[in-house]
């Protein structure tokens, strides 16, 4: 067998990387996609209307000839508006709250599950090397320090120098 000096066996445990003193770059955000840029858009434009709407309303209503009873039909309309914008959020709400509960149970349950059991088997790995491998080693460790001590005793052995 070729011995030779510059050799180095394969480490058995993978090598872990060294850290750097480098920030690591976040991602470039990505820009939004022309659909996206409509609907924003939209958003925008309906909310610029409805305010317009809302000043224009108020403007009217505020004119001397108006009489209450139209401020307060306006103002029930604008209470039943509001009511129709809380229900239509419960309603998002809702639905994001199923998928949140979909998701859980249908793609994070069964990685914890995958999880459990792979600890479990380690969990038995290490049971099964302790009482085959590591007990029957001190055991025999114990044996051959007790004989050794047995013939120091008997003076058939010197005591080893520290």
């Amino acid at each position: 067998m070729d011995e030779n000096p510059s050799y180095q066996p394969e480490p058995i445990y993978p090598q872990l990387p060294t850290p750097t003193n480098e920030v690591e770059q976040l991602p470039e955000p990505t820009e939004m996609t022309p659909e996206q840029k409509r609907a924003v858009i939209g958003v925008v434009i309906a909310f610029i209307i409805l305010l317009v709407l809302i000043i224009a309303t108020t403007v009217f209503l505020l004119q001397p000839t108006t009489n209450t009873a139209k401020i307060r039909d306006v103002f029930i309309i604008f209470m039943a508006l509001q009511s129709i914008l809380t229900g239509m959020t419960l309603v998002i709400l809702m639905i994001q709250l199923a998928r949140l509960t979909n998701l859980l149970q249908n793609e994070i349950k069964p990685i914890l599950d995958s999880t459990n059991e792979t600890m479990n088997n380690l969990r038995g790995t290490t049971n099964f090397l302790s009482e085959n491998l590591v007990e029957p080693v001190i055991k025999l460790n114990e044996y051959t320090a007790g004989l050794s001590t047995f013939f120091q005793a008997l003076g058939l052995v010197r005591k080893p120098r520290k």
